[in-house]
């Protein structure tokens, strides 16, 4: 079977434009060996021209490519020879058309060889990097991916023994036309349906190669990703979420004003030393205002930004240049997207020089821009942004820190800043730039030196610059977001892996528990579902936390998700009831894909009505299942900024251009007149939500008021209800002004106080210390008819003490809560959510727990505080316990009844001595716990972390497995280890230490089974 050219590609892949430069070698390199092709020559002079070509267009000098034995050509994964085969090409002369393939005679000697060859790289040598084989004439190519080699041949044990056989000589035949024939075409014959493969007649393109209309070469380019490292070989690629851009983070670091070091094998990002600071950077341009007008002697809660005075500047500093990096890469973004939806008209952009020239400006951009509507913009910067569009978000509000301290207007604008010296940016004779500038003007010229907006329509890059995507971005935050404690980035294949497997599994549970149904697998639901109506609803009542939620990486990859389970069951549809079924939607690279018919990236289009449905759809859907099923809480204020930052990024990629102020007036049937109802495009952006209230500032860990705390009194006497506050959290979110917005967080806070004043009010300590009182009352205050003897007077004596000594150890406890400043962050599950509360104010909790929870071991914390967690209600708790240890603990409590949990941590909870109280709370506590053991592999880069994945469902322990990766056997990737995870071998562990203890899962289960009765 052959698949279009385009639907072989990676999507992800085939969204990015490739460089002017890189098409035009390539088309001079092309023609070369088209008008070198001597059909009379000999297939040892064709395959010269092949080897030729692939080297000067692409794999010089990074792979090695030349013979290999009998092999025709091979590319290597590395510089030389002993680096592993990557890619096997047999080649033919044009002329011989006997052994060359054709569309309806695959099974031919080419192909026969092709598989002898793999089988001799594969089996023999054992070598598990190989990715394509190829068959060419150098005019007609044939590619094979690996995967389909490897399931056919390499996994067929008759077909493989007869291999071997042959190949050792204890067959009657020993030459390779034997084996061709004898072997390799019998059975070739009988896989010859699922054999697919790619095919192109480079003939097709002679034409298109040689004239000179540029516009043309548009149709060049998926030839040329085909035969490129990214897909023969299989590499990352510019936009590639799980591969750090570092020109582009270390030249960010170096305009922030902060550096990466290696300390205790993690890579921290900390403020220069003293001598090496520049003043033009952002940190210490607002370290210098900050400490002039000293700003932080006067900040009511400078204590929790550190203990002295410039552990507090450094702090204070650093947030209030992560909330405004944050805005501007957030409209660097927005700015691509408005060039793309018109056309690539410059008059779109607006983050430049000529516009914003100091930071008055830039601050003017900000406020009295983004976050006003068009007609209430003052005459100068209404002409100055006329096509910025007013955006609703938060993010473009001034935070509680910029009130207390600095705005950046309040930054100078004259001091200079020097040039990395491997800067991106370029001089008019196209050097890096050396010398000093002005920081504002640096930083854009940085941004303008990469390219934020490449991705969709088939075209080419004419700039020649670098990508830089969102997910990119989100993997730089990430990593500046780490800077306290070492960057913990999770790997995108593991995000996508882990939500996949934990939400799939949630929707079948919530399926089954909505209709009584009994659907094992997600594939049985696709069948059942008859109301896609009741569907979408089913799915939207998710509630899914990450409650050390860092970046967000997790609850993106979770609304990528929920998008593509919608999809896979046919019930996405747009707001009038039409499905998106010409459509392809798949996760790639952690970027959600869509795609057409034909393969083609979706790119929207304002003035198309179907461009338009499409775009209106994603929107609407993320937003929906942002504000419904998304929720996340972390410690670190700058954590949760960036994690806001992304979820609006994901909605701004499907931000979409409404027909008019008041969309009721204008339809989308006149959408395509929108331009003239607004000229300038500026006021008819769809607004963003305020989705800010999903993620929360606090300690996870730490909570006055427990799960259980009774809150049915407080709603009898407070005229709010659940509904209320749940009514005051959406309109929040949807608020159609600042007034409104306000509106809403004053009464949010009224009802939150409320709730905190009317749980105090009934908290079973206070509670019972009036009964305490009351008894001691009543008591002292009896008067008998007779005097107490000595032996009465004893015993009396005893319970006043006894009495007395409660209701001080009580009042003790009840200050020490009401005054200990541990609980300055902490936490109130109880309350924080109304999503996860029932009318009657009971906590339900959430479906789907999951995350990468931090990494350190407790006895790293003040005695003080680990006193506090040794009184705590975590059963996991030891002073040498490592902190994640409590976050599985925390995920059983938070969750709702059957919730499923999953997360990435240290294995080391498995077998040591801190790990019994957590080995032993899943067993009493959870049920279908299973463990996927990395060893020694490396999941992070930069960290020396020994992980493993835990998912369990809230429920009592039935089965404990765990596969276990093995390095040694160096698997192709991680990726494809945890897509074939249920071919792996399972393994049973025993109570004590959980490690591998055999291979009989029957056996073992039997034997947990009974030590848990």
């Amino acid at each position: 079977m052959i698949p279009k050219l385009r639907k072989t590609l990676n999507k992800a892949f085939l969204k990015i434009k490739p460089n002017r430069s890189d098409i035009e070698k390539f088309k001079i390199n092309l023609i070369q060996l088209l008008d070198s092709i001597k059909e009379k020559e000999s297939e040892e002079f064709h395959k010269n021209l092949i080897s030729d070509f692939l080297k000067n267009t692409y794999y010089s000098p990074n792979h090695f490519i030349n013979t290999k034995g009998r092999n025709d050509l091979v590319i290597h994964t590395g510089k030389d020879a002993k680096t592993n085969v990557g890619v096997i090409l047999e080649a033919k002369s044009p002329s011989n058309k006997a052994e060359m393939l054709a569309e309806n005679k695959l099974n031919n000697k080419a192909f026969q060889e092709l598989v002898l060859y793999f089988l001799r790289e594969r089996i023999t040598h054992k070598n598990l990097e190989i990715k394509n084989l190829v068959v060419t004439n150098v005019y007609e190519w044939y590619l094979f991916d690996a995967q389909i080699f490897d399931k056919l041949f390499a996994q067929n044990k008759n077909f493989v023994k007869q291999f071997q056989d042959f190949e050792e000589g204890k067959l009657s035949g020993t030459n390779t036309d034997f084996f061709y024939k004898e072997i390799a075409k019998p059975y070739i014959d009988t896989v010859l349906d699922k054999i697919e493969c790619t095919y192109f007649d480079l003939k097709t393109y002679d034409t298109i190669l040689r004239n000179s209309d540029k516009e043309d070469d548009a149709k060049l380019i998926v030839l040329y990703k085909l035969l490129s490292p990214e897909h023969l070989l299989k590499l990352s690629f510019a936009n590639d979420s799980n591969t750090l851009d570092k020109n582009f983070y270390n030249e960010l670091l170096h305009l922030i004003g902060l550096t990466e070091t290696k300390a205790g094998g993690k890579k921290l990002i900390e403020r220069p030393k003293a001598g090496h600071r520049f003043a033009g950077s952002l940190l210490e341009n607002a370290i210098n205002q900050l400490e002039s007008l000293d700003k932080i002697s006067r900040l009511p809660n400078a204590k929790q930004y550190g203990e002295t005075h410039q552990e507090r500047l450094f702090h204070v500093g650093l947030e209030l240049c992560i909330t405004w990096v944050n805005r501007i890469l957030f409209l660097k973004l927005l700015e691509a997207q408005l060039i793309s939806y018109h056309n690539n008209d410059k008059s779109y952009a607006f983050l430049n020089k000529e516009l914003l020239n100091d930071y008055d400006n830039l601050n003017a951009l900000f406020f009295m821009v983004l976050a006003k509507q068009p007609e209430e913009r003052n005459d100068r910067v209404k002409k100055l942004f006329e096509k910025v569009p007013y955006l609703n978000s938060s993010l473009f509000e001034p935070t509680e820190l910029e009130h207390q301290t600095l705005f950046i207007a309040g930054l100078e604008n004259d001091i200079l800043l020097p040039y990395l010296s491997s800067t991106v940016i370029k001089d008019t004779q196209g050097k890096k730039r050396t010398g000093e500038t002005d920081g504002i003007s640096y930083f854009f010229d940085f941004l303008d030196a990469y390219d934020f907006a490449s991705e969709g329509s088939e075209a080419i890059q004419e700039d020649n610059k670098t990508l830089i995507n969102a997910s990119v971005l989100g993997l730089i935050f990430e990593k500046i977001n780490g800077y306290k404690d070492g960057s913990f980035y999770t790997p995108s294949f593991i995000t996508m892996y882990m939500c996949k497997e934990t939400i799939r599994r949630a929707v079948v549970q919530k399926f089954n528990e909505t209709k009584g149904w009994n659907c094992t697998e997600f594939e049985e639901l696709y069948n059942k579902i008859d109301d896609t109506k009741e569907a979408n609803t089913i799915i939207n009542s998710l509630k899914i936390c990450d409650p050390a939620v860092g970046s967000g990486h997790f609850l993106v990859s979770a609304l990528n998700e929920i998008i593509a389970i919608k999809h896979d069951l046919r019930i996405l549809y747009d707001r009038n009831g039409k499905r998106l079924k010409e459509y392809q939607i798949d996760i790639v690279n952690d970027e959600l894909i869509v795609t057409d018919e034909d393969g083609m990236p979706f790119v929207y289009n304002p003035k198309n009505p179907e461009s338009q449905r499409i775009q209106e759809t994603l929107f609407h859907e993320k937003q929906t299942i942002i504000e419904n099923c998304l929720f996340g809480v972390d410690i670190n204020p700058n954590s949760v900024k960036i994690c806001r930052l992304r979820l609006w990024i994901e909605l701004l990629k499907n931000a979409y251009y409404k027909s008019s102020p008041n969309p009721s007036k204008v339809g989308i049937a006149n959408f395509a007149n929108s331009e003239a109802v607004f000229p300038s495009g500026a006021r008819g952006l769809e607004t963003l939500p305020n989705i800010d209230i999903n993620i929360k500032c606090g300690n996870s860990l730490i909570s006055r008021f427990g799960l259980d705390a009774d809150l049915k009194k407080a709603l009898q006497q407070s005229k709010w209800t659940i509904d209320t506050y749940k009514n005051a959290v959406n309109t929040y979110r949807n608020a159609e002004s600042k007034e409104q917005k306000r509106e809403m967080e004053r009464l949010i806070a009224d009802i939150k106080s409320n709730f905190r004043s009317e749980i105090t009010l009934n908290d079973p300590k206070k509670l019972k210390l009036e009964k305490q009182k009351g008894e001691l009352y009543n008591y002292t205050q009896q008067v008998g008819l007779f005097e107490r003897n000595k032996k009465e007077q004893a015993e009396w004596n005893k319970m006043v003490n006894q009495l007395t000594a409660i209701i001080k150890t009580l009042e003790n406890e009840i200050e020490d809560i009401k005054n200990n400043k541990i609980y300055d962050i902490a936490f109130e599950w109880r309350f924080e959510f109304p999503e996860v509360l029932n009318n009657d104010g009971d906590f339900v909790g959430f479906d789907v727990v999951i995350g990468n929870p931090p990494y350190f071991s407790m006895g790293q914390l003040l005695n003080k505080e680990l006193d506090f967690f040794e009184k705590s209600v975590f059963s996991t708790f030891t002073r040498t316990t490592d902190i994640y240890c409590m976050f599985i603990e925390l995920s059983n409590k938070i969750g709702r009844k059957k919730a499923t949990n999953h997360f990435i941590i240290s294995n080391k909870w498995l077998t040591s001595n801190y790990g019994l109280k957590t080995r032993n709370f899943l067993l009493d506590s959870a049920s279908q716990i299973n463990i996927i053991d990395f060893n020694s592999f490396q999941i992070f880069d930069d960290a020396a972390v020994d992980t493993c994945l835990l998912s369990f469902y809230n429920n009592k322990c039935i089965s404990v497995k765990i596969i276990k990766f093995d390095v040694k056997n160096k698997e192709t990737s991680i990726d494809d280890f945890l897509n074939n995870i249920e071919k792996k071998e399972k393994f049973i562990v025993n109570n004590d230490a959980w490690k591998l203890t055999g291979f009989n899962y029957e056996s073992i289960k039997n034997k947990i089974e009974s030590n848990m009765a």
